[in-house]
């Protein structure tokens, strides 16, 4: 069956990015749909990866709309860059940096 909002571990963190480029009011829209297939490899089980991979679900599907949308479009965006820099040493990256830019 075709996934209608992506399927595995890179493409729905991907997708998810996406919204939280947009403005605040406007994230949060849909988000969730792209956590429903996110597959958490075996390799990063027990890992701080899971660990951020379950706040980064729990920061979405518990949001409210409306209610404090750039404060947790923030603390989203946060989580997301710490997966990142994470999946990076994970993969053999030493010194993986975000980068300063909006």
């Amino acid at each position: 069956m075709e996934s209608k909002f992506g399927r595995g571990f890179v493409i729905p963190i991907v997708a998810l990015s996406k919204h939280f480029a947009l403005k605040p009011e406007k994230a949060f829209l849909g988000a969730a749909d792209h956590l429903t297939e996110l597959t958490l490899p075996d390799q990063f089980r027990g890992t701080r990866i899971e660990d951020l991979v379950t706040q980064l679900r729990k920061q979405v599907i518990w949001h409210q709309p409306g209610t404090a949308d750039a404060e947790d479009a923030e603390a989203v965006k946060k989580t997301l860059d710490r997966l990142l820099a994470e999946i990076d040493r994970a993969l053999g990256v030493e010194d993986p940096q975000i980068g300063v830019y909006d």
